[in-house]
C-alpha cells in the first residue's frame, strides 16, 4: 500500500543512468530514503520535482528488502528559487542538514525538527542574512534534543550570551528584529561550532563560514 507524505528534499543524488536516490526530512515519516525509478529521462514525471529543499506531497511503498522504498509520485509545493542563486545560503543549509542527520533517527517521526528546517529554508529563500539564521536554527535545535548549552555558565560575554538566550526562547517572526552585532554572530558562531563538535560530531562545511 502506498503512504503520503509531506517533505523536503535534503538529498539527491544518482543510482542509475536513469533512477535517482532522494532522501527526505517529513514530520511523519522523518528521514526517509526513496528511490525515483526513470527521474532522470527527459519526459520523467518527476522532472523538475527533485531538487534540494524543495517542499512536496509525495507517495511512496515501502520495500521489504531496503531502506530505499519506491517513489511513486511527487506534488510539489514550492520551490524556494532563491536558494539557487546563492551558495552561501546553500552552505547554510548544508550544515543544518549535517546537523540534523548526525542527530537524529531515520525513519521516526520528526515534526520539530521538520518545522525548523522550515522556517530555515523560508527565512533564506526570503533573503535573510544567512549566518544569523543558521545560528537561530543551531540553537533551537539544539534546545529541541536537550542539548541546549547553559548559557549562563559559557565563556561568552554577556550580550552575546543575551542574544543565544534571545534566539532560544522567542519565536522565529520575533528575531527578524533581533540585531546582534558582527562581533556578537562571530562568537557565537565560533562557540556553537566548538559545542556541536564536542557533543555530535564535527560538521564540515561544503565551504568555509564568513568570519
Amino acid at each position: 500500500m502506498d503512504e503520503r507524505a509531506t517533505g523536503l528534499v535534503l538529498r539527491v543524488f544518482p543510482l542509475t543512468e536513469t533512477s535517482l536516490v532522494v532522501h527526505w526530512l517529513s514530520p511523519g515519516a522523518g528521514r526517509i530514503g526513496t528511490v525515483a525509478k526513470g527521474a532522470r529521462r527527459p519526459k520523467s514525471p518527476f522532472r523538475g520535482k527533485l531538487d534540494l529543499f524543495h517542499l512536496a506531497e509525495f507517495s511512496f511503498r515501502r520495500s521489504r528488502r531496503s531502506e530505499l522504498h519506491t517513489l511513486c509520485e511527487v506534488v510539489l509545493t514550492e520551490s524556494f528559487p532563491n536558494l539557487r542563486t546563492d551558495v552561501d545560503l546553500l552552505d547554510c543549509l548544508a550544515r543544518a542538514t549535517k546537523l540534523l542527520t548526525r542527530s537524529t533517527e531515520e525513519q521516526t517521526p520528526l515534526q520539530a525538527e521538520f518545522d525548523l528546517m522550515l522556517e530555515l529554508v523560508l527565512r533564506l529563500n526570503g533573503g535573510g542574512a544567512g549566518e544569523f539564521w543558521l545560528s537561530v536554527f543551531e540553537v533551537k535545535f539544539l534546545a529541541s534534543q536537550g542539548q541546549e548549552p547553559d548559557w549562563a555558565k559559557t565563556k561568552l560575554d554577556p550580550g552575546t550570551r543575551a542574544v543565544a538566550a534571545k534566539m532560544a526562547a522567542a519565536a522565529w517572526g520575533d528575531l527578524a528584529r533581533l540585531r546582534p552585532s558582527a562581533v556578537q554572530l562571530r562568537r557565537l558562531a565560533g562557540f556553537l561550532d566548538t559545542f556541536i563538535r564536542h557533543h555530535v560530531g564535527p560538521i564540515k562545511p561544503l565551504a568555509k563560514r564568513a568570519d
